[in-house]
């Protein structure tokens, strides 16, 4: 009797491990929010009110325990992706690209290793790097979020205000993009004071259909070289924008 009581015991606490084995693993759609700051000549401020004040797009996160993958959800309605662009006198017109970039960001928790595929303008790039480590501050705010609870968490990276929700109840050190590094899921991140914000709309625990691997295609390049390449551009467009005065870039943080 006290043999069968064991192996209840046991069958029990073996029922109660997988639910938490499966909360290891799964996706969650997050919808991206970037305020677009632009530049107008004097003569044209008053078409300010037609142009996109916000760039909102959607990501999917796939995690487990080891390592996270987030992708661009492609948009169905294509001028609300990509970067809008100000053509001035002579024709102004808005657009956005026709091809908006499929950008993707591995990182591996147990290596300490992230590895981001961007398109820029034609081009694709590997960019390849150490994890940072933020100086997360925990506070005692709580709150739900999809029927989580949530814990608020702040930190700065350079110049940047970080402001995260993270769930316990998931315990992987994942969130959008780059940003991790908490005992929990991130499900709401908004960057400087609401320039860009991450929102969770959907979350998903399950075993994964693939294995997370990092993407291999583009330049391998440093962050460092990549925003050199980006000022760089962003300097000689704008120069051509001021010779001609007709191009204006307007793209978020």
């Amino acid at each position: 009797m006290k043999r069968l009581s064991l192996s209840l015991l046991a069958l029990a606490l073996l029922m109660l491990c997988i639910p938490q084995a499966h909360a290891q693993e799964g996706t969650v759609t997050y919808e991206e929010t970037v305020k677009l700051e632009f530049k107008l000549p004097p003569e044209m401020e008053h078409m300010r009110i037609d142009i996109p004040s916000a760039r909102i797009t959607q990501k999917m996160l796939f995690f487990n325990e080891s390592a996270s993958l987030m992708k661009d959800v492609p948009q169905e309605d294509e001028e609300e992706s990509g970067h809008v662009m100000a053509h001035g006198e002579g024709g102004l017109h808005f657009r956005t690209l026709e091809d908006p970039p499929e950008n993707e960001t591995y990182v591996n928790f147990d290596e300490g290793q992230i590895i981001q595929k961007e398109d820029f303008l034609g081009r694709t790039f590997l960019i390849t790097g150490e994890t940072s480590t933020l100086a997360w501050r925990l506070t005692d705010e709580r709150s739900e979020f999809l029927g989580y609870m949530a814990q608020k968490a702040t930190a700065m990276r350079d110049s940047t205000t970080i402001e995260a929700w993270f769930t316990p109840e998931i315990p992987v050190p994942a969130g959008p993009g780059r940003y991790g590094g908490l005992p929990g899921l991130i499900l709401v991140l908004t960057l400087n004071d609401g320039q860009t914000t991450y929102v969770a709309n959907e979350l998903t625990l399950a075993p994964l259909d693939e294995a997370l691997v990092p993407p291999k295609k583009g330049k391998k390049v440093t962050r460092e070289e990549f925003n050199t390449i980006v000022d760089e551009k962003r300097k000689e467009m704008e120069a051509d924008g001021r010779g001609s005065g007709n191009v204006f870039i307007i793209r978020g943080n």
